[in-house]
């Protein structure tokens, strides 16, 4: 049950006459010179056998690795390296920490740097600080460059207010200069990081460059699974703890979200002075990352206990019952966030494609918590809010991106605008007339009362089953997906 949810200034902490004065060259103000962090030879503190869930990516930055280590076996082969690595994936998958392993394990000079420390207010100093960074590279070669979201200076050109003439423009030219120009960076290879390739100049894509790009997507439940071990390493874990049940009760959650779960656990450990991470404190913590800390001190009205009660129920009670609903967990009414009331479902496989029916069932799921208040207490309530807009979201993809409609037909619609000047996605270009999107509205509004009204026929041929989860839930607040099934399916016997 979901609720809604430039002024410049020189000298940090002055006022006034603030001045900006430039003396004396290189030594009193070293503008030009590249603000990167060379890490030599060193002994590792983070290596790729701490990285796991990527195994793919592993893999291709070991060959890198390799050659290296071992150049005189690829030049023999004839085989090039490839010059650049472009990490992209989801915020929080590892990119950086894969380039924090590859620099303890390269055995090489490994010059790290931020993309948005080449970009400066005078005009000049990026492509200055990229010229210095790859001299630097280059006098300590074979070596790494690792560039860190470089979408900051890696931008699709013409898309700002300076045109070609910008400080960002000019730093990007120096890099694809510097990458494979006349006096390519040889012996340097360069790894770089980004959220956002979609964004990036395809200049600075194309083979030669960055000849090689990698996604680092969120881990399925394996990867999940063997990030856990690696987080729950050296730190005392229960041995009634099931890694293997947290792995499948997080879809979609990063490495970075895995290590947070992991160190919340721990947190409670300690809170509850315990000595043990056990499974409690693990799947408390899974809530506490998905919907935020319960909120037992806040004092609502029995009438809200009841209708976030029927409204779980609702929900709990309709994954149950259709073809395609995932696995009831835990139903609860105690308030988390800005929730007052959850129901965690587990997928019952990880899936990649989805049909038109299991589409059509998750829209079911998402609206039996307002049928169900409908039905029972007379009139709705504004709780539905999260869901329906999940709800419209679905049914809109289904017309407009899947071709999930009749009238429609097999085509999607709504092309991302190409030059926009924030980004290429920011608007949609329009390609149908006004009865179109009428038409469009029409089917998404079709598919939703459908599912409405299918949804209404589960809830009233399952009363009985609705009346007894609410019931339990009013009694216990909590209750496991072993005692949902239970109930439903008592409810559901002849002469219940």
């Amino acid at each position: 049950m979901g609720g809604s949810a430039g002024t410049f200034s020189y000298g940090y902490g002055r006022s006034g006459n603030n001045r900006c004065v430039l003396q004396g060259g290189a030594k009193s103000m070293p503008y030009g010179r590249s603000n990167n962090k060379l890490r030599a030879k060193e002994k590792p503190k983070v290596t790729l056998k701490d990285v796991a869930g990527v195994d793919e990516v592993r893999q291709s930055l070991e060959e890198v690795l390799e050659f290296l280590k071992h150049p005189k076996k690829f030049r023999e082969m004839g085989a090039r390296v490839p010059s650049g690595i472009l990490l992209y994936g989801p915020p929080g998958t590892g990119k950086t920490l894969l380039a924090r392993a590859i620099a303890g394990e390269a055995g090489v000079a490994f010059f790290s740097i931020s993309a948005s420390e080449f970009v400066e207010m005078f005009v000049g100093v990026g492509a200055s600080r990229v010229r210095d960074l790859f001299k630097q590279a280059r006098k300590s070669a074979p070596s790494i460059v690792f560039i860190d979201e470089i979408d900051a200076v890696g931008r699709e050109r013409g898309t700002g207010l300076g045109g070609g003439h910008d400080e960002r423009e000019q730093t990007l030219n120096q890099l694809l200069v510097e990458m494979d120009g006349f006096g390519g960076a040889k012996g340097v290879i360069v790894i770089a990081a980004t959220n956002r390739p979609d964004i990036l100049d395809p200049a600075l894509l194309r083979p030669g460059r960055f000849d090689r790009r990698i996604v680092v997507d969120k881990p399925d439940i394996g990867g999940r699974l063997e990030i856990l071990k690696v987080h729950t390493a050296g730190k005392p874990l229960s041995t009634e703890a099931d890694l293997g049940v947290i792995a499948r009760r997080t879809p979609g959650f990063t490495g970075a979200d895995i290590g947070n779960l992991v160190n919340e656990a721990a947190l409670l450990a300690i809170r509850r002075q315990k000595t043990q991470i056990g499974m409690q404190e693990l799947e408390e913590a899974t809530e506490l990352v998905v919907a935020g800390p319960e909120r037992k001190s806040r004092i609502i009205s029995e009438k809200e206990r009841t209708i976030a009660a029927y409204h779980e129920a609702g929900h709990a009670l309709v994954s149950t019952m259709v073809d395609h609903g995932d696995t009831v967990h835990k139903v609860s009414i105690i308030q988390r966030g800005r929730s007052g009331g959850y129901t965690l479902l587990l997928p019952r496989e990880e899936r990649y494609l989805l049909t038109r029916s299991e589409l059509f069932d998750q829209l079911k799921v998402l609206l039996g918590g307002r049928v169900a208040e409908g039905a029972v207490l007379g009139e709705i309530s504004t709780g539905a809010q999260n869901d329906l807009q999940k709800v419209a979201e679905i049914a809109r993809k289904m017309v407009c991106d899947y071709g999930m409609s009749e009238a429609i037909g097999p085509m999607a619609f709504g092309q991302a605008e190409d030059q926009v000047f924030l980004g290429r996605d920011i608007a949609h270009t329009r390609h149908h007339s006004e009865e179109f999107a009428a038409c469009v509205d029409k089917e998404v509004r079709k598919i939703i009362a459908e599912a409405y009204s299918k949804t209404e026929g589960i809830i009233r041929d399952n009363i009985s089953g609705l009346h007894s989860l609410a019931n339990a839930l009013l009694a216990q607040e909590t209750l496991a997906g072993e005692e949902v099934r239970r109930l439903v399916e008592t409810a559901s016997l002849p002469g219940k």
